[in-house]
């Protein structure tokens, strides 16, 4: 229904939750291409800190209700602010396709294993 009304501005709250992981893409890449093609504002929340690192051009991160950081991707989604925001431990890594930030979150199990040969 909101595509019908070819709008400028399009606000969409967690599109891609309980979608599996094709049917979030096919879903990002539309608000991607009426972004690109139509000019479309797109304001999109999602806790999918991969999925908004490769299709946003601006990321906001917030915290107790205010506004932490905000800026492109790479400048975002730092191992600082995955500490700060969201109490996570985790590493922040060029993204092997998009070259966008990839976050690998690292849980308290991992801490306690011998470290990984893959030789």
């Amino acid at each position: 229904m909101t595509l019908a009304q070819d709008t400028s501005l399009l606000l969409l709250d967690e599109p891609i939750t309980y979608l599996d992981l094709a049917h979030q893409i096919e879903v990002l890449d539309l608000a991607h291409r009426l972004h690109t093609e139509r000019g479309t504002t797109v304001v999109m929340v999602l806790h999918d800190l991969n999925l908004a690192a490769r299709y946003a051009d601006t990321l906001v991160a917030m915290h107790d209700g205010a506004i932490v950081a905000q800026g492109p991707p790479h400048e975002v989604l730092t191992e600082q602010l995955l500490s700060d925001v969201f109490g996570l431990d985790a590493k922040v890594l060029p993204d092997p396709v998009a070259g966008t930030p990839l976050v690998l979150p690292i849980s308290a199990h991992l801490h306690d294993a011998p470290a990984h040969d893959p030789a």
